[in-house]
């Protein structure tokens, strides 16, 4: 079992073996915030702090029979003691969290999250009912609005789902465009269907230019710089060629959303196609705007 499962079935096991669903979010993101290297990162969801892949293992584990489920709490089925499985240091840092923040109301304990950490309220459907002016007027300053037009792009490449995400919200991105030839994925939350989801959960539009993208079996032997060089030559003579419909579609995107973001793989923009596909779109006479690897 992954070690940060643990850590999920020890929580639960803290509170007598049952724990409501948007308690394990709440806290385990406190817990979260006390580490250096955490186990799960947050996005800025519409009940404030929430890890899409914190609630994949816990869906994991009802399937494989650790936790069972009911409309609004997990139930650890286990007799394991997961707590004392646990590194020393986690096992304190989760027991200070049970200790400063179990005994809260739902309600307090949405709020405390709220001002402590306003950026995760951002996106909040109650912050409005919880909130003081004063504290609403921090969540606001956390929103990132910009008017300048900017082409990103973006690569998931050793980045979670979360991180990822928060770099679209604090780029203040408005439309994602997947720019993959196969938009499918082994890394959770990046093949097509679920990154749409969870891009529209946070008012990010996402679209998939297929057309512009390369052939796996063109990315087979990139073995050093020279490999992919040689590669985005081809690259820029046949499909750069061929799908200029595609990408004027692309920056007309551009032009009316102010800020989009090619997304592909790779973390090192001169290693992917985005980038010479960026640059070819740069090329037509209307572009005046910038570009950004992110």
């Amino acid at each position: 079992m992954f070690y940060r499962r643990k850590i999920i079935l020890a929580l639960i096991q803290m509170f007598g073996g049952e724990l409501e669903k948007i308690r394990i979010q709440k806290l385990l993101f406190l817990y979260t915030q006390k580490k250096k290297n955490p186990e799960y990162e947050f996005i800025p969801y519409k009940f404030g702090c929430y890890s899409y892949s914190a609630n994949a293992d816990l869906v994991t584990m009802v399937k494989k029979g650790n936790l069972s489920e009911n409309e609004n709490s997990y139930l650890k089925i286990s007799n394991e003691d997961y707590l004392k499985i646990l590194k020393k240091e986690d096992a304190l840092l989760l027991t200070e969290v049970v200790n400063s923040y179990g005994s809260m109301s739902n309600n307090s304990l949405i709020k405390h999250t709220y001002v402590n950490f306003p950026y995760y309220a951002i996106n909040s459907t109650i912050a409005e009912n919880l909130l003081t002016k004063v504290q609403l007027e921090r969540v606001t300053k956390e929103k990132i609005k910009s008017t300048e037009t900017i082409l990103f792009t973006i690569g998931y490449e050793g980045v979670s789902l979360e991180n990822y995400l928060n770099k679209l919200v604090k780029n203040d991105i408005h439309l994602l465009v997947d720019v993959r030839k196969n938009p499918l994925s082994m890394k959770f939350g990046f093949s097509k269907s679920l990154l749409k989801r969870y891009c529209e959960s946070l008012g990010i539009t996402y679209l998939h230019f297929p057309e512009v993208g390369i052939h796996s079996d063109q990315r087979q032997e990139l073995n050093n710089q020279s490999d992919y060089d040689a590669l985005f030559e081809i690259y820029k003579t046949t499909t750069l060629v061929h799908s200029k419909v595609q990408q004027k579609e692309i920056l007309d995107l551009l032009i009316q959303y102010k800020r989009i973001a090619l997304t592909c793989f790779e973390e090192n923009i001169c290693q992917c196609h985005r980038k010479p596909l960026a640059e070819s779109i740069k090329n037509f006479p209307t572009f005046e705007y910038v570009i950004k690897h992110i």
